[in-house]
């Protein structure tokens, strides 16, 4: 363990997130995602079962910084015609990275073409309908 650290951030997702660059993407997935199959090509496919999506957010949002320089550096999936999304998914998302700005909505098979272009998915064990997220990393700030 790390001191400052949340206990949920695995060594590899500590790594990953340390490796990726400016633009680069990471997936939050939910439980149902396919992430070994679109994330063939990705650098990594990772594991955090039994964890909620916004536990791992939680645990990234210190961390990680979002790209400043995008519309949206936040984008999650839409429900499929004739479906609805819950509200409270996104709300605790927003809470989770303390995010109040745009998040931008990909038609479901959208999403999976870009998630296969993400540097690291993460398959987390989000129940929630639509729980899926990507992240566009910004430029660290120099202090």
């Amino acid at each position: 363990m790390l001191k400052g650290i949340s206990p949920v951030v695995s060594p590899d997702l500590l790594k990953a997130l340390a490796e990726m660059g400016h633009g680069d993407e990471i997936v939050i997935s939910d439980a149902h995602f396919p992430a070994h199959d679109l994330g063939k090509d990705c650098a990594y496919v990772l594991r955090a079962d039994g964890l909620g999506a916004d536990r791992i957010l939680a645990g990234i949002a210190p961390l990680f910084e979002l790209d400043q320089y995008v519309k949206a550096p936040v984008i999650m999936m839409a429900a499929v015609p004739g479906d609805t999304l819950d509200p409270e998914i996104e709300r605790k998302y927003r809470t989770a990275l303390g995010y109040a700005a745009e998040i931008e909505r990909m038609e479901r098979f959208a999403f999976y073409e870009r998630a296969k272009k993400a540097y690291a998915i993460v398959l987390t064990g989000e129940t929630g309908k639509y729980g899926n997220i990507i992240l566009k990393k910004g430029v660290t700030p120099v202090s």
